[in-house]
């Protein structure tokens, strides 16, 4: 390949619809045409906690996360080479985690919530996307998911949510909002909002790529 590939940044804070948009924009395209890496996959690995260590622990940081090599690996992508990865398994001790094998492609989605604030990271990006919603609709996202999906207590998830979540989208995430591209309020739950977002989006970058 002679030019790097196109690479679109996807961040937006917590209940805020990246893995659903994400989901409906992959759709748009092939394995050979997009390849997507995740910051959630470079959490360094805290080992067993307790609950009580669990619900004190900030991992709402970006020091949280093994940033060189995460740039490591997206630098890895950018020369087309294949990068082999272990799954984060967001400290559930009954997940097995799959090692993850990212191809690389003419289209690089970087997705998390401090992509922007890493300043080897953000320079790459060509298109920047903001996912936003409603406070109220990501809390009662957070919840579901966190209450359902992990297993925590509602305390916990209010604790976390007051004490790391808002303040860490607050400091590290927010104020990238008015730089990015594209801004999508996603305070609804109806499919088809964002099935054209993703439409419009993809119709848009084939017709730029010529792809």
């Amino acid at each position: 390949m002679s030019s790097k590939p196109y690479v679109i940044g996807v961040a937006g804070g917590s209940g805020s619809g990246k893995t659903f948009f994400l989901n409906c924009f992959l759709n748009h395209f092939t394995e050979e045409e997009v390849c997507l890496v995740s910051q959630d996959d470079y959490y360094i690995p805290v080992g067993e906690m307790t609950a009580e260590e669990n619900r004190l622990h900030n991992f709402d940081l970006p020091s949280c996360i093994e940033i060189s090599q995460f740039e490591n690996d997206v630098n890895q992508l950018l020369d087309y080479k294949t990068v082999y990865k272990k799954e984060y398994t967001f400290n559930n001790p009954h997940a097995i985690p799959k090692i993850l094998e990212i191809k690389p492609a003419p289209i690089l989605i970087i997705e998390g919530l401090f992509i922007y604030h890493y300043p080897n990271i953000d320079p790459l990006f060509d298109f920047r996307i903001f996912m936003d919603a409603d406070t109220e609709i990501a809390l009662e996202r957070r919840l579901r998911r966190d209450l359902h999906e992990r297993g925590y207590s509602e305390e916990d998830v209010m604790y976390k949510w007051e004490n790391h979540v808002m303040p860490a989208y607050n400091k590290y995430l927010l104020p990238h909002r008015k730089r990015c591209d594209k801004v999508i309020n996603n305070s609804t739950n109806e499919l088809r909002n964002i099935l054209d977002i993703t439409d419009e989006i993809s119709k848009d970058l084939r017709a730029k790529l010529k792809i």
